[in-house]
């Protein structure tokens, strides 16, 4: 059921991503719902590889990722590549830009905050009961 829910979650935020490609004026506010978003997206996928690993495991994972496809970039390949075929530009981005390593820290943090607590456990059963001043279990 996990991964179901991931790849739901990756199909919404690669549209999310797309709109904001195609939709918002260029600049500082696209330029950075864009990266947070593929960010998220990089999350999602990861978590979808290793469905049990814990949320920061998945979120370190991709936070990697992303800071070296941002270093990356200042090879100047991506950016040809990007040039040449441009879904590539998409996944590999063109430039570098430090600004970018923020917005994705921030996505992959807000992505990891809501698989954390999407992941926690629901209901009544879950609880410990709580406890008198005097350390007995109160009922």
């Amino acid at each position: 059921m996990r991964r179901l829910i991931l790849a739901l979650a990756a199909l919404v935020v690669i549209a999310a991503g797309l709109s904001v490609h195609t939709l918002a004026p260029a600049g500082f506010v696209g330029d950075a719902a864009g990266d947070a978003l593929y960010a998220a997206l990089i999350f999602l996928l990861v978590a979808f590889v290793v469905p049990r690993w814990p949320s920061w495991a998945s979120g370190s994972v991709a936070l990697v990722w992303c800071v070296a496809v941002e270093l990356f970039q200042l090879t100047g390949l991506p950016e040809q590549w990007g040039a040449a075929f441009r879904p590539l530009a998409l996944v590999f981005g063109t430039v570098f830009s430090a600004t970018d390593l923020l917005f994705y820290a921030l996505g992959v943090a807000l992505a990891a905050v809501v698989d954390s607590v999407m992941r926690r456990p629901r209901g009544r059963g879950s609880r410990t009961p709580p406890t008198s001043a005097s350390g007995t279990t109160a009922r």
